[in-house]
């Protein structure tokens, strides 16, 4: 039985001995172009360096000065975004390289990596943040009075968080990259992490220092919470977990709906980064030539391909 791969007839033979290569359509990774993609994401992730750069600085300093643990843990959690972010970074360029001999199925899954790796650094702050919470609830002398400027910086940060969340989510939305939705709501979770911040602060400023280190150890679960969530489904796609099932419909629908095809079975998708990679038997009349089956498969392919995230569509027709 014939099978084809990225729209070509890939039987035993050599490949320049296949006689259908000169029509291979293109091949379209994403409703968003590739490199358009990926300038997305460096840009809107050194908007984000920037923004934490400037707001560690400014919590840590004003969180030492103002006896704010809470604020000092903010710090740590604005630092470890500056981590994740190199950590996207790295996985954006990493994950544009065209398929080689190693990675003959290119190199998408880097950024399913960089999601895993930035949920295990979520989960390693939360706990720290959770420890040194503990230890000052243990031990009430260790909770000194803390100053106003506390609070106004931690004000400044939940607006500037909140903001950052709305744009890295807006552009990865845009491009369809499920490594920038975690970026964004790992910004959404420094935005959650600033208000129970200024609401502990508060609290303290009013006469209960309790707040701040309470505060602080909140902060720390919410982020290992996070951290955990972004961990568990990164390393469900490591292990080729399957599209969900309306995109499965979807893919199916389109094949079924192509001129020639009279079925289909043994639909199986996995996911490649943020693509699909999808292999199908396609059933069509016994009595068409290989060519005529050639076309209709590549048709199916084309109607896949052309507004959902697949990155092929490897098929094998059955006669019926």
């Amino acid at each position: 039985m014939p099978y084809y791969r990225q729209g070509l007839q890939c039987t035993a033979q050599a490949l320049e001995n296949c006689p259908y290569t000169a029509r291979m359509p293109p091949i379209h990774l994403s409703p968003a172009d590739p490199p358009e993609r990926h300038a997305a994401a460096r840009r809107s992730t050194w908007v984000s360096v920037w923004v934490n750069l400037l707001l560690t600085a400014a919590q840590l300093v004003i969180g030492l000065l103002a006896h704010s643990q809470a604020l000092v843990a903010d710090a740590i959690h604005s630092l470890s975004d500056l981590i994740s972010d190199a950590v996207v970074l790295l996985a954006n360029k990493h994950s544009a390289k065209a398929p080689d001999a190693d990675h003959p199925y290119g190199h998408l899954r880097f950024e399913t990596a960089a999601t895993l790796g930035i949920g295990a650094l979520l989960m390693l702050v939360g706990l720290g943040m959770v420890w040194g919470s503990i230890r000052r609830l243990e031990d009430p002398s260790l909770i000194a009075v803390v100053h106003v400027s506390a609070l106004y910086v931690a004000l400044l940060a939940l607006l500037a968080k909140e903001g950052l969340f709305h744009y890295l989510l807006k552009v990865a939305q845009r491009v369809r990259s499920t490594m920038l939705v975690a970026n964004a709501w790992h910004a959404r979770s420094d935005a959650a992490s600033s208000l129970v911040v200024a609401l502990g602060v508060a609290a303290n400023l009013a006469g209960v220092p309790l707040a701040d280190p309470l505060a602080a150890l909140v902060v720390g679960l919410m982020i290992i919470r996070m951290g955990w969530k972004f961990s568990w489904q990164a390393f469900n796609d490591l292990v080729d977990r399957a599209a969900d099932s309306d995109t499965e419909l979807a893919i199916r629908e389109r094949i079924v709906s192509t001129p020639g095809v009279r079925g289909i079975h043994d639909l199986r998708t996995r996911k490649m980064g943020d693509m699909i990679w999808v292999e199908v038997d396609i059933e069509m009349d016994g009595q068409l030539t290989i060519e005529a089956g050639h076309a209709i498969a590549v048709a199916a392919r084309e109607r896949v391909m052309a507004d959902l995230p697949v990155l092929d569509v490897m098929t094998h027709f059955d006669p019926v």
